[in-house]
């Protein structure tokens, strides 16, 4: 499967979870995006990273940085092998001069890893064609609950548009409506004029 190379572009709060961040990176031919959500401690060591900023004291990635550095083991790739219910999976592809060994990873590590090895990030096609059908669906799902509070709030604004009236304005407003022939506005007055003999 061909491998698509990535970039972190940029890093923010999440909408969606208290808490949580999110990660963007992009394919840079296509310009798709992957969006991970991550923990905030990670998201301080890729800000940071990003940023060139070196803490007081090492953070846990920059531990193992020099850790990777006294014993000459380098990471040369991150790759995000794949997305199962939600959850991007990464492995760091690292080298001691002698082999290639592929340590499983958590993806928000993987990425705090490469910046800091200055090394490459890929992804397969089908990691960014899942990744980007899924947030397809999470938007449209999002629109389409907002255009129903909106219907449901336009709803209830008409069913209360005439609880201001006093009974006898609503009974000409009725018999107006009528005469127009507007009988879904005549509906609705009778409605309110209904629930005020009953109440």
């Amino acid at each position: 499967m061909n491998k698509v190379k990535l970039e972190v572009i940029a890093i923010s709060q999440s909408q969606g979870q208290s808490g949580a961040y999110t990660v963007f990176l992009q394919d840079i031919l296509s310009k798709k995006q992957l969006r991970i959500i991550i923990g905030a401690a990670e998201a301080q060591s890729i800000a940071f990273a990003l940023e060139n900023i070196k803490p007081p004291r090492p953070l846990t990635h920059d531990v193992f940085k020099n850790f990777c550095d006294s014993f000459s083991i380098k990471i040369i790739e991150v790759y995000i092998t794949q997305l199962v219910d939600n959850v991007f999976y990464a492995k760091l592809i690292c080298s001691d001069e002698h082999k290639l060994i592929d340590i499983d990873s958590r993806t928000s590590d993987a990425i705090a890893m490469a910046l800091r090895f200055d090394c490459p990030i890929f992804t397969n096609e089908l990691v960014l064609k899942t990744a980007n059908e899924i947030e397809f669906h999470i938007t449209n799902e999002k629109t389409k609950k907002d255009e129903t509070f909106n219907e449901e709030d336009s709803s209830k604004s008409k069913r209360n548009e005439y609880e201001f009236f006093a009974l006898e304005e609503l009974e000409e407003m009725l018999q107006e409506a009528i005469d127009n022939e507007d009988y879904e506005k005549a509906s609705r007055i009778r409605d309110e004029i209904k629930k005020r003999n009953h109440s």
